[in-house]
């Protein structure tokens, strides 16, 4: 519910780590996975949210890009597509 209530943030920033939390799995049960990011701001506050498993595959520690989220959920992650022109 507060998350409903929260606005939604658009912010630049750093993807600086990623995790997985395994969970489950005894008995007979089946074990669940959940992803979680950490994003760092440029005023050097971090966040973790978790993170929709195929979100979790295309975010790379290091990528910059854009945020997007409410209260504590991830909405997306847009990655600045920008590169230098390395030289070989």
């Amino acid at each position: 519910m507060s998350n409903n209530a929260s606005p939604l943030i658009k912010a630049n920033c750093t993807a600086v780590t990623k995790r997985t939390e395994v969970w489950g799995g005894s008995g007979e049960s089946r074990a669940n996975t959940s992803y979680y990011v950490t994003f760092e701001f440029a005023d050097g506050s971090r966040l973790e949210l978790q993170v929709r498993d195929q979100d979790f595959g295309l975010i790379v520690e290091g990528d910059r890009g854009e945020l997007l989220y409410q209260g504590t959920r991830f909405k997306s992650f847009n990655r600045d597509l920008k590169k230098e022109h390395l030289n070989f």
